[in-house]
């Protein structure tokens, strides 16, 4: 294949295709989320991971899945942890069972403050997917957007 092939050419196009409807998506949820509850998409995203917790065998996530899950280095995912953990919205503590292990909780607050801007997350999501299907590039994307299921 050469840098001219309409193979090469057409997975181009396919990707920049995504990457814009990302960008778009990712966008419009922030500033939603900004606007009614000074949060960012990914301090959004960090609370929901973390507030899936739960306890019992794998229910707490070690720092490196929590940046798997929010889609960061481990270095972001930690200042991220902190400025929500000075907001309140965050709390961490030692593994009782292995003293190096660090959990992260979501406080009250955060939970309280997750369930407030769930809507307004899920309300842009749609926005942005809506508005995005009007562009013949992007609708193909959009309809399979709609139609994944991730099973947790």
């Amino acid at each position: 294949m050469t840098a001219t092939d309409p193979a090469l050419t057409a997975l181009a196009q396919g990707w920049c295709a995504l990457s814009l409807l990302h960008g778009r998506i990712e966008a419009h949820i922030e500033r939603a989320l900004q606007a009614k509850h000074d949060l960012s998409v990914r301090e959004y995203s960090l609370l929901d991971v973390l507030s899936r917790q739960h306890d019992g065998e794998g229910g707490h996530l070690q720092m490196k899945q929590v940046a798997d899950a929010v889609v960061l280095s481990q270095s972001a995912t930690t200042r991220l942890v902190t400025r929500l953990e000075d907001r309140g919205l965050l709390a961490r503590y030692l593994c009782p069972t292995d003293r190096r292990g660090i959990y992260t909780n979501v406080s009250e607050a955060g939970l309280k403050l997750l369930e407030e801007a769930r809507p307004t997350n899920d309300t842009a999501l749609r926005e942005a997917l809506d508005e995005a299907a009007k562009s013949p590039e992007l609708a193909p994307l959009v309809r399979v957007v709609e139609s994944a299921s991730v099973s947790a």
